[in-house]
């Protein structure tokens, strides 16, 4: 399962204290214009230190590709890349190796696998992320040929309630709105593959996602059905289209033309930077004294990552549509 997409596909691979992260693309149509230096700028967006209370660690993130891309347009054939990991510091989590933290995957993956790496939590990592973004990059760029962008916001963390947690070795979570805009009616699948099941799952894959909603999402409960109605007009330019977007741009599961919008709601980082009560790996209680370099709030650094796992699921959609019709 470490792998998304039907047409366009992306796998990844690595852990985050290994030699490099990495994935492969494939399904890309040959001919795409893809600006590699526009792409690294992409990339850099997810690098920590450029918000107050990011991690420390200091990965230059410089993107190799080793195939698939040749003067500046792709090949048709399979993407791979690779990202260095130079500035890992393993012994930083020799005491988690007996031990599990809350809420993070240690016990978890422990009982799927019967081991783990504990070094910087493996492949659970969020470091695992910076494949995503490298290919989101290139969906991106697609996209935009087609006349998509997508856009992410995350909302506002308020500097004093930041710098309290940090005081406090506490973290924070918060919530990032992504929109499609452009998007062609049509995306998406009836049943199974009902395009925001899609995208429900592409962002949940995210670490530390617990919640996910589009349109007027967990808000139409307490509607009436008159009140969250998309009533359907003729537009100047011939087109038909909706007065209002409560749905969100989805309904029956296919895109209707209007923008996709969804919010992706983010759990306050797991690993606090004080004791916390655990137990080891044959329950006994023992005091666990977090180490490591760690985001005291995840959400300016996951924008990207959002917008990353959106164009991944939207041009293989395109793709899938294009299948469906001679």
């Amino acid at each position: 399962m470490n792998s998304i997409g039907k047409i366009l596909t992306l796998t990844t691979f690595g852990e985050s204290h290994g030699p490099a992260m990495g994935g492969v693309l494939d399904g890309m149509p040959a001919g795409v214009e893809i600006d590699l230096a526009e792409l690294q700028r992409f990339v850099n967006r997810r690098r920590p230190g450029q918000n107050i209370g990011s991690s420390s660690r200091d990965e230059q993130d410089k993107v190799e590709v080793l195939s698939g891309i040749w003067k500046g347009k792709s090949l048709g054939t399979p993407i791979g890349f690779i990202i260095r990991n130079n500035d890992a510091r393993s012994a930083d989590y020799e005491e988690i190796s007996h031990c599990y933290r809350p809420n993070h995957a240690d016990f978890t993956w422990q009982a799927k696998y019967g081991l783990r790496d504990p070094r910087g939590g493996g492949r659970a990592s969020a470091r695992e992320t910076v494949a995503r973004v490298v290919a989101g990059g290139i969906a991106m760029q697609a996209l935009r040929r087609l006349g998509v962008t997508i856009e992410a916001v995350a909302s506002p963390v308020d500097a004093e309630t930041l710098q309290r947690a940090m005081g406090e070795g506490d973290t924070l979570g918060g919530i990032i709105e992504c929109t499609v805009q452009g998007g062609p009616a049509g995306l998406g699948e009836p049943v199974y593959g009902k395009l925001h099941a899609q995208l429900a799952a592409a962002m949940m894959s995210i670490p530390s996602v617990h919640g996910f909603e589009y349109g007027d999402g967990f808000k139409m409960a307490a509607k009436r059905g008159s009140e969250v109605m998309d009533l359907f007009e003729k537009r100047a330019d011939g087109t038909i289209g909706t007065r209002t977007n409560h749905s969100g741009g989805i309904q029956g599961g296919i895109s209707n033309g209007e923008d996709i919008v969804m919010r992706i709601a983010f759990k306050p980082v797991p690993t606090l930077m004080r004791e916390i009560p655990t137990v080891d790996q044959a329950g006994n209680p023992v005091p666990l004294h977090p180490h490591g370099r760690h985001d005291v709030c995840v959400v300016p650094r996951a924008v990207p990552i959002v917008e990353s796992m959106a164009a991944l699921v939207i041009l293989d959609n395109y793709l899938i549509k294009k299948t469906n019709v001679l």
